[in-house]
């Protein structure tokens, strides 16, 4: 093989090697479309959201419903629904499938009205603290604007996210300082339901 050949080839394999994607694990951070509240058709209904129940041709069974405490709402003829933690596909799908019991072919459409599930704490040295109520995408940084910054004394470096994963409570570190100095983009990442902000 001629040397400029050679070179040409070596540059190719690099380029390709470098833009293969990451697969360490840890929070995503702040992109669109990731983590914190899911894209829509991968939104997990949680409880006290309001779901829009639609059969077609059928108003009995058409209604707006809550999702109850313990994950379930409730239908004529179907009784008590899970409807926490699936998706509205999810839902409509299994919907579709205990309706055909009743009826031919059943069309059957969910859509989240109120999403009232997205709830995160904030404690420790900060202006504001209490639980909140999210109604769209948030990052750990937005969530500190929101609660109207740090209190005086406030460890900057040393705040964590405790994320519930199962039956174990996950510690994920943030650096607010460290998101400061490079823009955000390499420290922050978005918050997910349940999650707690701790700040020391």
């Amino acid at each position: 093989m001629r040397p400029h050949h050679l070179i040409c080839a070596v540059l190719v394999f690099v380029a390709g090697t470098i833009a293969q994607p990451a697969s360490a694990e840890g929070p995503l951070k702040a992109t669109p479309d990731r983590d914190g509240v899911p894209e829509l058709g991968d939104y997990r209904i949680g409880p006290e959201d309001v779901l829009q129940i639609s059969v077609w041709k059928n108003e009995a069974m058409s209604r707006t419903v809550s999702v109850r405490p313990d994950g379930k709402i409730s239908l004529p003829l179907l009784n008590d629904v899970q409807a926490a933690g699936r998706t509205p596909m999810e839902v409509r799908d299994f919907l579709m499938r205990r309706l055909a019991e009743y009826t031919p072919a059943p069309e059957v459409s969910v859509i989240v009205q109120e999403v009232r599930s997205f709830k995160v704490s904030v404690i420790g040295e900060v202006k504001s603290t209490g639980l909140y109520e999210l109604k769209s995408s948030t990052t750990v940084m937005d969530v500190l604007a929101k609660v109207g910054g740090f209190n005086e004394f406030a460890s900057r470096s040393r705040i964590v996210v405790l994320r519930r994963e199962g039956k174990t409570m996950k510690r994920i570190p943030f650096n607010y300082t460290r998101a400061i100095v490079d823009g955000g983009e390499q420290e922050n990442f978005y918050l997910r339901p349940g999650d707690i902000v701790v700040v020391p």
